[in-house]
């Protein structure tokens, strides 16, 4: 069935509204900042058939490859639809190949927040695999997630953590670290912080532009039914020494930025700074926080152990998804991109790595 194409942002919002667990990479405003990075949104909705109303729906992201006809498709945190109905999973599965073979896309890839374990997962899995999908060897985002329930109010969020992490939260309230809205003038000081914390921690951080553009667009919503998002700053006497920004949408709210400095780290500013972001999260109606990114496996040795080690303090629970898959549209020309691609990348890191390196001595 051919898709409804949607070219208006708030009707594509009021869309994905009401289907079942609308996620904010699926949101008009997502597509639209990807645009910063060569990707172009095509948003699809599939009616079944014989009704009007859409049963799946999916942001699909394109990006041509330099100088070829072919691109590569990418449906991040979709498609959006009741994954216990085995209709709307035919019809979605159906429909984004289709779209990407349409659009000329060497494979196009999706990555649902789906339970494995789960009657719906299990059911996701098995169609996957028939329909000749294959476990992606490269995972855009994290496979795994840490979520907090939030509808069970303040007291018992306080009680689901750890003792340690209750104290932490009164200790710096007590030792004078205050929290704070911020606004887009605020940003600045933000990317400083998260450009320290991608020093400290080493990861790419892109330039200001890239994400005063991103966190603007969510900063400033059109309307009440466009996704949204906050900049919180925990400051000691005036000193901005940690930040997050929180996004809202559908009912969930995602941690997806937080930056820290070394300075005042004793006073534990980034726990109260989390609490601070679940009231406000529960204050703007959501009942699930997605603190964004968890190990692939319960072990020490995963990269990730400490990090899900700060999040379980907060009583987050451990919510593992099937991952990234891809279909391979056009089979020759996916294993040379899934083959080549990851020994191009490792070079340009390497690269990027030596002109960055501090001169001999510096420090």
């Amino acid at each position: 069935m051919e898709p409804q194409l949607i070219a208006e942002r708030a009707a594509w919002n009021r869309l994905l509204l009401a289907l079942p667990a609308p996620h904010l990479l699926q949101s008009w405003e997502w597509g639209a900042v990807k645009g910063q990075t060569g990707w172009a949104a095509h948003r699809l909705a599939w009616p079944r058939p014989g009704q009007a109303a859409p049963v799946a729906a999916a942001s699909l992201l394109l990006r041509r490859l330099s100088r070829l006809p072919w691109g590569v498709g990418y449906v991040p945190k979709g498609p959006v639809l009741d994954w216990t109905d085995p209709a709307a999973l035919e019809l979605a599965l159906a429909g984004v190949e289709a779209a990407a073979r349409q659009r000329r896309a060497i494979f196009v890839k999706i990555d649902p927040d789906l339970d494995p374990d789960s009657p719906a997962g299990q059911q996701a899995l098995a169609a996957l695999r028939r329909r000749g999908w294959q476990p992606s060897p490269e995972q855009i985002q994290f496979r795994n997630t840490a979520l907090l329930d939030l509808a069970a109010g303040e007291e018992a969020l306080l009680a689901g953590m750890k003792p340690k992490w209750r104290y932490n939260i009164g200790l710096a309230q007590r030792r004078g670290v205050q929290v704070r809205l911020g606004g887009p003038d605020d940003l600045a000081t933000f990317y400083a912080l998260y450009t320290e914390t991608g020093e400290r921690d080493g990861f790419i951080v892109r330039p200001f532009d890239y994400y005063a553009l991103t966190w603007r667009t969510f900063m400033q919503p059109a309307d009440a039914q466009a996704p949204w998002a906050s900049l919180l700053l925990a400051e000691v006497e005036g000193d901005a020494v940690a930040g997050l920004i929180l996004f809202g949408f559908g009912g969930t709210a995602w941690y997806l930025y937080g930056a820290s400095s070394q300075r005042q780290r004793n006073l534990m500013p980034n726990h109260l700074l989390q609490w601070e972001a679940m009231r406000l999260a529960a204050g703007r109606g959501c009942a699930s926080y997605d603190l964004w990114g968890a190990p692939d496996v319960l072990e020490e040795s995963d990269g990730l152990w400490g990090v899900w080690r700060f999040k379980e303090g907060f009583g987050a629970q451990f919510a593992p998804h099937i991952g990234a898959w891809d279909f391979p549209v056009h089979r020759p020309l996916y294993r040379l991109y899934t083959e080549a691609m990851p020994r191009v990348l490792d070079w340009m890191r390497g690269r990027h790595r030596r002109q960055n390196a501090a001169p001999a001595g510096a420090t």
